[in-house]
């Protein structure tokens, strides 16, 4: 079906480029484009907020992302993912592009939420990652956990940061 499109367009000098799914750096980059947030404007002790909630239904997977500067602007996303997840990994595939976007925006101090217990818990150091893939996901969070002089992830119930 694509080749046969392909055929068809390249008559017309068009090309099909199949859609591609969003890596977190490129997302980062665009956020502290769109942000306008000078990170010279941010005092490097205050702290942001980044609320995250990652999903997953048969329709395909996705998250939630609201990153809060100093000043109470909100950056808000929602984001769908080119793959199939579980609602955990989902949720780190949300907190992982989040951190990301947070610091490419200016954030050095970051206080995070989740609604994901096990999420929480894994990235505190509180429970042991024993899935191979919470495992990854968890490395995963480390380098741009190190990247902030402070870090906190706190569990929230349901919505309660939807106020």
């Amino acid at each position: 079906m694509i080749g046969e499109m392909a055929v068809e367009l390249s008559e017309y000098d068009i090309s099909y480029l199949p859609k591609t799914t969003i890596k977190a750096q490129a997302l980062a980059d665009f956020v502290s484009k769109l942000a306008g947030i000078s990170v010279e404007d941010t005092s490097k002790d205050q702290k942001w907020l980044l609320h995250v909630d990652g999903s997953s239904t048969i329709q395909g997977s996705g998250a939630g992302i609201i990153i809060t500067s100093p000043q109470g602007e909100d950056l808000e996303f929602a984001i769908k993912f080119g793959l199939k997840a579980s609602n955990n990994e989902a949720e780190y595939e949300a907190l992982v592009i989040g951190m990301s976007m947070a610091h490419e925006a200016g954030a050095r101090h970051l206080l995070a939420y989740s609604d994901s217990q096990l999420i929480v818990k894994q990235v505190e150091g509180t429970n042991e990652a024993k899935e191979e893939n919470m495992i990854q996901y968890l490395e995963q969070i480390e380098e741009p956990k190190t990247s902030f002089n402070y870090f906190q992830i706190v569990q929230i119930r349901g919505r309660k940061y939807q106020g």
